[in-house]
């Protein structure tokens, strides 16, 4: 069988990431977050940290949120380009690794967060998920986490989704907790981390990704 990639988005302090290491222990396969970033530092020269800082973030004062299009074009500037370190070029570094892994068809794995859905969603051997949950349920998850109060927790749920948002808003001209944005959504504050697992497994058997 062909390899296959599961993206998931997930909302701050909904139990994403640990749903997604899940999975990959379920499953038997790789998970790619961070490593994304490594790979297309290695493939542009650019230094990690650029793509550190912009890891799932715009910068501050971009007007542009409107466009329906989004950003996004594929388009790789080199080094003796102006736009070379531009948040732009590090995201389509980061896209072309993306695709490659998907178009690879070599190593099945997760991928977390970075607009995935819509940079291979449409390939076959993709599965989109979009795990979210309520504020307060997020709250509690994180003030634990972090042993921080319930205010602070708040404050960096929603600068973090606001993070994310905007950052997909940008580059897909999409809403990133739109439902429709993915093939399968989870309310993990109505079925928990586990099920949630269960779900994205039965999902995968359903559409014959997995027997």
């Amino acid at each position: 069988m062909d390899g296959y990639v599961v993206t998931i988005a997930r909302g701050y302090g909904s139990g994403g990431s640990h749903i997604a290491h899940k999975l990959c222990n379920e499953l038997g396969i790789k998970y790619f977050d961070s490593e994304i970033l490594d790979r297309a530092a290695e493939m542009s020269s650019i230094n990690e940290h650029y793509f550190y800082e912009a890891n799932e973030k715009i910068k501050k004062g971009v007007l542009s949120l409107n466009t329906r299009k989004g950003h996004y074009t594929g388009n790789l500037y080199s080094a003796d380009d102006k736009q070379y370190l531009s948040n732009e070029n590090l995201f389509n570094y980061q896209a072309k690794v993306i695709k490659e892994i998907a178009l690879g068809k070599k190593e099945s794995c997760v991928i977390i967060g970075k607009a995935a859905n819509r940079i291979i969603g449409s390939l076959k051997n993709v599965v989109s998920v979009n795990i979210q949950a309520p504020l307060p349920y997020c709250i509690n998850n994180i003030s634990e986490r972090l042993m921080v109060n319930k205010n602070e927790a708040k404050e960096l749920i929603l600068k973090t989704d606001q993070y994310r948002m905007d950052y997909y808003k940008y580059y897909t001209g999409g809403k990133w907790d739109d439902p429709k944005e993915y093939n399968l959504s989870i309310n993990t504050a109505d079925c928990g981390e586990d099920y949630a697992v269960k779900i994205i497994i039965d999902y995968l058997k359903h559409k014959n990704v997995i027997s």
